[in-house]
């Protein structure tokens, strides 16, 4: 098997683990001998084995220690090499005997970021590093951004018409969008950590911000409301499942009453501190990455997607357009962006474009403003 395609085969494991592992990396492994795959595994979730563990102890299992002796490792991040809630990947890798290991991407972490590399071949192991590198960095984009920015991976999810309405002048709003694109929809919220909106669409749509399959709850994300003052009531379907299922970002001058009774319902309150009338965003994004969260997807509404765009706060848009027309008296899908010249507007980088049914789904990434800050993984 060729190095690539053991990368490969890595990748698609690691995509298994996305949206399930926070705050870990969603990593991928694969322990192969020539054209012979000897074990394979995924992260499992915090506390449980890593990748590279789940996949040499499923070689042993199956095949015995003596087959993985000498045989060759694929693995989509570097091996860590410090004890947290595990023990070092490294251990693992060198009491297993392999022979060669393979490398998506340096790791950021500043308690690895080349100890695990420099441990291998100090006991003899070949590694060799960047293999994939781009995809692997895609993968694990939400613990990068973390790592590098001191907040999650945020993608901007809006669903309009063709003249850029999201709902008609009495506010009705579903569906707009087709059901093919409601599918992608619930594939991303799969993929994702968490799914934020603001106060004002959770008000209006009462959303429940689950994943469903076949018209059946498969997934429960985690739920992030951003509602300064606690204006969504604690019966909302927003606060319903198990406990600690919703984080409320809010000011710390919200009314006590609400705080209690939204602590009662089983949500966990973030506060944030003011910036003039609204909450600190930035602050808000780097309260939630220290909370764990590494993918977050914005599901709205207009105003809260504008704002986080003005701040630089989000990586990635997907916009889904229908067919119709509503005219100016319908709700516009996004807030002001105070853009004077064309110069300044935001142009959206390595677009591509998609049909969903009658639908067009388009995708691409915000350029990137950099901020100081790094992560620790835990």
């Amino acid at each position: 098997m060729k190095v690539e395609a053991a990368m490969r085969l890595a990748l698609s494991l690691g995509r298994r683990a996305r949206g399930r592992v926070y705050p870990n990396p969603c990593v991928g492994a694969v322990v192969y001998r020539g054209d012979h795959v000897l074990g394979r595994g995924y992260t499992r979730p915090v506390g449980g084995p890593h990748a590279e563990v789940v996949a040499i102890r499923a070689a042993v299992r199956r095949f015995g220690a003596r087959a993985v002796r000498g045989a060759s490792m694929a693995v989509t991040l570097e091996p860590c090499s410090h004890s947290g809630r595990t023990g070092p990947c490294t251990r693992e890798i060198i009491g297993a005997e392999l022979a060669r290991v393979s490398v998506g991407h340096r790791d950021p972490h500043p308690e690895v970021a080349g100890g695990g590399l420099r441990a291998l071949r100090r006991n003899g192991i070949k590694v060799e590093l960047g293999v994939l590198e781009s995809e692997c960095r895609r993968l694990h984009r939400g613990f990068l951004a973390v790592c590098e920015l001191d907040r999650p991976f945020v993608s901007l999810k809006l669903a309009s018409t063709l003249d850029g309405r999201i709902a008609t002048l009495r506010g009705e709003s579903r569906w707009i969008t087709g059901e093919k694109s409601r599918a992608v929809v619930q594939r991303m919220r799969a993929q994702s950590d968490a799914i934020l909106v603001g106060s004002a669409t959770a008000a209006a749509d009462d959303p429940e911000l689950v994943v469903r399959r076949n018209g059946r709850i498969v997934h429960r994300p985690v739920r992030v409301l951003v509602d300064s003052q606690l204006r969504v009531p604690p019966d909302s379907r927003l606060f319903q499942g198990e406990a600690d299922g919703t984080w409320v970002l809010c000011s710390s001058q919200a009314s006590p009453r609400k705080r209690r009774a939204l602590v009662a319902s089983g949500a966990r309150l973030l506060d944030v501190r003011m910036r003039g009338r609204h909450l600190d965003l930035g602050r808000a994004f780097t309260l939630l990455a220290r909370s764990g969260l590494t993918e977050v997807l914005v599901e709205g509404g207009g105003q809260l997607a504008a704002a986080l765009l003005s701040r630089g706060l989000v990586d990635e848009v997907h916009w889904f357009v229908a067919p119709t027309l509503l005219g100016e008296d319908g709700r516009p899908a996004l807030g002001a962006l105070q853009t004077a010249v064309l110069a300044d507007a935001i142009t959206l980088e390595n677009v591509v474009v998609r049909r969903t049914g009658n639908d067009v789904h388009v995708q691409g990434e915000v350029p990137r403003r950099r901020t100081s800050g790094r992560r620790a993984k835990q």
